[in-house]
């Protein structure tokens, strides 16, 4: 696997870099072919603690996740930790479905989870995305107190959302 690291408000030193390298390395075994797999992972310190957030982009499913602790080193292991559970539910909801699914594990290495619960679709909406630009997008979102906002972008004609990220700013997915 190659790994992409960068730190914000902090030095990546060797020993991080080692760290972070050990510990992704016990993803390799999942992954079928894992030198065509590139983990970014990015480190940033705030003043409540070290918050470590890896992302692994492959063909078929978009693994994330992210961990603040006030130790770094803790926090790697468990954003590994998270890593894997993410990967066992996945391979879990593959066995379930058993059709002819899109693999990007190598699921033989995969422990499924015995305790996991069937996910319920608990509400289906249908809307009809008005035009609008981003601006007025997000005082809709904010109006309706929703996390997110589906709008038809009045400048490109195409399907967008705004969304609040964790951080208290705003994300922007656009459509093709």
């Amino acid at each position: 696997m190659k790994i992409t690291l960068r730190g914000k408000n902090i030095e990546i030193t060797e020993a991080i870099e080692e760290k972070v390298g050990e510990k992704l390395s016990k993803l390799d075994k999942y992954f079928i072919v894992s030198e065509n797999v590139e983990a970014k992972v990015l480190v940033r310190t705030y003043p409540y603690g070290q918050k470590i957030e890896v992302t692994i982009p492959t063909e078929y499913v978009l693994l994330r996740a992210e961990v603040v602790d006030q130790d770094l080193y803790n926090a790697i292991d468990l954003v590994i930790d998270k890593l894997e559970g993410q990967i066992r539910k996945y391979k879990t909801r593959l066995n379930r479905k058993s059709k002819d699914n899109k693999l990007a594990f190598n699921l033989a290495s995969i422990e499924p989870l015995d305790d996991e619960e069937e996910d319920v679709l608990v509400k289906t909406k249908t809307i009809t995305p008005k035009p609008m630009d981003m601006e007025e997008a997000i005082m809709q979102m904010e109006l309706i107190g929703h996390s997110f906002f589906v709008y038809r972008d009045t400048e490109t004609d195409a399907i967008s959302i705004v969304y609040r990220r964790n951080d208290g700013d705003y994300g922007l997915i656009e459509t093709e």
